[in-house]
This record gives structure tokens, C-alpha cells and sequence, in this order.
């Protein structure tokens, strides 16, 4: 995925790495529509699932998605989420709303903080360069990524 962002350079995005539990899930269930995005998605980008799998729910919920989970340990969360951003960089973009997401969106090229309905952290929100509301608006704008322009244009 190409992003031509006007008074910035080019991004190349091979790479989708989102968080479980507050972003695609709340109470260890996938949200309405998730599904659906990440099937139009994975035609674009290779998506990974990180998370520290609170609920014990995550490999059940992302069974025959098109992801890659990954369950990081219960011990520093931040630092291993940023690892793993590292390890596939460049071209990534994230989106989380955990404090342990906060490092992750530090590394990545496009990070968009998601408040839902478990709110998101302080330290993710101002380390992200786009915020959204709800998840769908956060996959739509990677896959109508022309609505990324007028945000993101110095």
C-alpha cells in the first residue's frame, strides 16, 4: 500500500499489526464487522495480531482470519511490542489503545489510536499520529487510504 501524503514522504505499509483486546475485541470477542475488514485487508497487507490474550479468547476469535497471532508474555509488554514492530519495520502501521501499545506506535510509520469502549491510554494517544473512535473507522482508512490525506498533509 502506497500512501502519497502531501508534505511528507512516501510510506510503503506491508504490514498491519494490531492489539486484541480494546481494538478488534472488547471482553475477548472480536466486534461486529472486524471480520469482514480484515478479509478486504488482507489483500493489501500482511496483519499480525499482538497481544498479551487477557481473556485466554484470542486464538478462538482469530481462527480463519487472515492474521498471525502473536502472544507476547505477561512481563514488559511495551518493550516486546516494540521488538516486534522492529523485527518487520519499515512499512508498518499499527493500531492499539493499550498503554503496552504505546512503544509499538513510537516504531511504526502510521499508528492510529483507537478509543473504544475501553477508552486508550494517554501515552498511546499522544504517540499516535491519527486517533479514531471506533475500529471499522480505523480499517476503512487503510483500505479507502485516499481519507488519510486530508488528516495527515502538512
Amino acid at each position: 500500500m502506497h500512501l502519497l501524503i502531501p508534505g511528507q514522504e512516501n510510506l510503503l505499509i506491508n504490514h498491519l499489526v494490531l492489539d486484541f483486546n480494546g481494538t478488534i475485541a472488547l471482553d475477548g470477542l472480536i466486534l461486529p464487522n472486524v471480520r469482514e475488514k480484515l478479509l478486504e485487508l488482507e489483500k493489501l497487507l500482511k496483519i499480525h495480531v499482538l497481544t498479551a490474550d487477557s481473556n485466554g479468547s484470542a486464538a478462538r476469535e482469530c481462527e480463519g482470519l487472515p492474521v498471525e497471532l502473536h502472544v507476547i508474555g505477561q512481563d514488559d509488554q511495551r518493550e516486546e511490542k516494540r521488538r516486534f514492530v522492529r523485527t518487520i519495520s519499515p512499512g508498518v502501521a499499527v493500531l492499539g489503545n493499550g498503554v503496552n501499545d504505546e512503544l509499538m506506535f513510537r516504531e511504526a510509520d502510521l499508528s492510529i489510536a483507537v478509543v473504544g469502549q475501553e477508552g486508550c491510554a494517554t501515552a498511546t494517544l499522544m504517540s499516535s499520529k491519527i486517533v479514531v473512535t471506533d475500529i471499522i473507522d480505523g480499517l476503512n482508512l487503510l483500505l479507502m487510504h485516499h481519507r488519510l490525506i486530508p488528516t495527515l498533509r502538512k
